[in-house]
């Protein structure tokens, strides 16, 4: 990522109410969270070239994003779409599964919101739940393992 588009988004995040910003491009990942006296280091990707680190920022901090490690059985669920993943269709209800629930294809499972549309995501298998992956409320990428049934 360019240095300048980034101290662009580190000046973005320290003059705006937002605490957190992830950003993914071709380049690589790069997530700038607002807190004290932390260095900002670009996230390296294998196709990207190496970048110099900048000076200390008393803003922000880039913090490695950790991937969770694919489930080794098992049919996974994955995210058909970027947004915000729900294990329920309010806040207040019970979640569509939890672990242990037996599921029927085309059953809908969790709603992924995008761009303020709420989405049933079904399952494409049946089976019972074994693990689920997707934390309720926070965002999800595109493929992202969601739940693994068997």
């Amino acid at each position: 990522m360019d240095l300048r588009k980034l101290k662009t988004l580190i000046d973005l995040v320290s003059e705006s109410n937002v605490s957190e910003l992830e950003i993914t491009e071709a380049e690589g990942k790069v997530r700038i969270v607002k807190g004290g006296g932390a260095v900002v280091q670009p996230l390296a990707s294998p196709m990207a070239p190496a970048t110099p680190a900048l000076a200390p920022s008393p803003v922000a901090a880039v913090v490695p994003v950790v991937e969770a490690e694919p489930p080794t059985s098992g049919h996974v669920v994955k995210s058909p779409m970027v947004g915000t993943f729900y294990r329920a269709a309010s806040p207040g209800a019970k979640s569509f599964v939890e672990i242990g629930s037996q599921v029927k294809e085309g059953e809908t499972i969790c709603i992924i919101e995008a761009m303020k549309i709420l989405n049933e995501i079904e399952s494409d298998k049946a089976g019972t739940v074994t693990q689920i992956l997707g934390e309720n409320g926070q965002a999800v990428e595109y493929g992202q393992p969601l739940f693994v049934i068997e």
